[in-house]
């Protein structure tokens, strides 16, 4: 984006979702999640480790089958966020730094979110796709 053009919407969230991951708390790899509705932020989530628990920057990973386990995947957070807050995601757009994994997509799935804007197309799952075109989920990458 050249410095003379106005963000449009959708880069303007993926922006903060880039924002967010900023403090994700394990170095394999940073995430952010900004889940909005109707231009509106409603909350957000990065990858990090259990509420009250070490961070695998401080204690290092737990890894199983080649993924580091101690950590809540930012999408995870965001949903989590919003239900410890009590708002409703139905209808709302999440946008995330990475592809979805598959659990996540269903939790996102599970939350009400109707579409997916995402930056990086990290480990995509043609599940994830499949499954999306079936429910009528819209899963885009953003080209910035």
């Amino acid at each position: 984006m050249s410095e003379s053009k106005r963000a449009s919407w959708d880069e303007y969230f993926i922006q903060m979702a880039v924002s967010v991951a900023t403090r994700a708390t394990c170095d394999r790899k940073h995430v952010g999640c900004v889940l909005v509705y109707d231009k509106t932020v409603l909350c957000t989530g990065y990858n990090g480790s259990i509420r009250g628990t070490p961070h695998c920057d401080d204690i290092g990973h737990l890894m199983i089958n080649t993924h580091c386990e101690r950590i809540v995947h930012a999408e995870a957070n965001a949903c989590a966020q919003a239900a410890r807050n009590g708002i409703c995601t139905d209808g709302a757009t999440a946008y995330v730094t990475a592809h979805p994994c598959w659990s996540c997509f269903k939790l996102l799935a599970q939350a009400g979110i109707k579409r997916i804007v995402y930056l990086e197309s990290y480990r995509p799952d043609e599940n994830v796709t499949k499954m999306a075109a079936e429910i009528g989920m819209i899963i885009e990458q953003l080209n910035n």
